[in-house]
């Protein structure tokens, strides 16, 4: 099973579809007029979409700094909504902040429902034209409000964080610095091992618990023999709780593989509502479930009532829906992105409590071609934004903590 920078389904969804939280301060929204292209003179270029973004000047004093955050791969009500820290730092700067929405994402469209229809349109989705659109919004805000001397800082994590860093380094003249948090920026081109991110998602449950480790290794087998007996969907249809019967294993196993790896990327020490409502510590929350089974118990029960925590810790929903989720937040453009300029592979060692995999780029390469019509390009990051050579410039705006999965593909000293 190959396996890429994750964001598979369940990340973005729930059982029961909630709007994206609201922020804890209003924000106020506006439309920029943005530019489709930015690097061509074709008269395509010059049509215009209306790029979304929020605004809150409720500490702002004039010429204080400007704090930005770069909008990831969603819509950014639902970033801003979960981004306290630019709110905790606000007070001291008498900053203003702004977050600005990624093209093609949540509504900021340039083709409208037609956005995602073919190659032809999707083509504008890129990170140097998002970065072309956030300078552009900041030049043009800073003007409007007269306030050309206010410095500027971008912030933004996991894409959003990558795509601040690489906007300190392509806009140095617009952003005086930048905040990344969990940015893999060397996740490219092989500069880190493959292994490294599911390693590490697998190091915070070694470290929580062996014996919750081991469960969820030994797991797999377990959910494999299962489904291929006579009648096996229908039984793993019963133990997973499901809303309608399983046509697939892969449904169960994307589902308990997403439970665990998100669990791992959000494991904060406080309760936190980002991906899903969780308690403070949620992968030792996760083990001391699978601790507290009686000798006997087999290792799917337990593991279901792991991933449960993720998808169920408000305990309201009475089942599952594993396939055919819809998209909650607008994040569909991403796996577009992933087949064009963020090639970012993912392999599993043997050291990792998920199965042993490689990487086929060549399966790759055709499951991108019969999806999109295009090849990706796996050496463009490093080409445009540097790899190794980039990080000296960027040590003290990138950070994560040694238990982010990761943590492994940022900038050390």
């Amino acid at each position: 099973m190959q396996t890429f920078f994750p964001r598979a389904t369940y990340y973005f969804t729930s059982l029961s579809q909630a709007n994206s939280p609201k922020p804890k301060m209003s924000y106020k929204t506006q439309y920029f007029p943005q530019q489709l292209d930015h690097f061509t003179f074709q008269p395509n270029s010059y049509k215009i979409f209306y790029q979304k973004y929020l605004i809150n000047n409720h500490y702002w004093q004039h010429g204080a700094p400007i704090f930005v955050y770069t909008g990831n791969e969603g819509d950014i009500e639902w970033f801003a909504a979960n981004t306290g820290f630019l709110l905790d730092i606000a007070p001291k700067f008498r900053a203003l902040l702004v977050f600005i929405e990624h093209r093609f994402y949540g509504e900021s469209m340039p083709f409208g429902k037609d956005s995602y229809n073919s190659a032809e349109t999707l083509g504008y989705l890129n990170s140097q034209q998002a970065l072309a659109d956030y300078a552009v919004l900041i030049r043009s805000l800073k003007q409007n409000l007269s306030s050309e001397a206010s410095p500027v800082v971008v912030f933004g994590g996991s894409y959003g964080g990558m795509l601040a860093a690489w906007f300190r380094l392509k806009y140095p003249h617009i952003a005086i610095g930048a905040l990344a948090s969990s940015a893999p920026i060397l996740h490219f081109d092989d500069i880190t091992p493959r292994s490294s991110f599911y390693d590490a998602v697998s190091q915070d449950f070694k470290d929580a618990s062996l014996n919750c480790f081991e469960v969820i290794k030994g797991s797999w087998a377990e959910l494999e023999a299962l489904s291929a007996q006579k009648g096996g969907l229908v039984e793993l249809s019963r133990t997973f709780r499901t809303c309608k019967d399983l046509h697939s294993m892969s449904s169960a196993w994307d589902w308990l593989w997403s439970a665990f790896t998100y669990t791992a990327m959000v494991n904060y020490p406080m309760k936190a509502n980002f991906l899903k409502p969780l308690p403070a510590y949620p992968v030792k929350q996760m083990c001391n479930i699978i601790d507290g089974f009686p000798p006997g118990a087999s290792k799917l029960s337990r593991v279901f009532a792991a991933a449960s925590l993720y998808y169920n810790y408000s305990r309201t929903e009475k089942c599952f829906n594993l396939e055919n989720e819809p998209d909650a937040h607008g994040v569909r453009g991403w796996d577009w992105q992933a087949c064009t300029e963020m090639v970012m592979p993912m392999t599993c060692s043997n050291e990792s409590m998920f199965p042993p995999s490689g990487f086929d780029y060549k399966e790759f390469v055709q499951q991108c071609m019969k999806r999109y019509g295009v090849l990706p390009r796996p050496h463009w990051i490093t080409t445009e934004f540097g790899g190794k050579v980039s990080t000296s410039l960027l040590m003290n705006s990138v950070t994560g903590s040694f238990d982010d999965p990761f943590s492994c593909h940022l900038p050390t000293r």
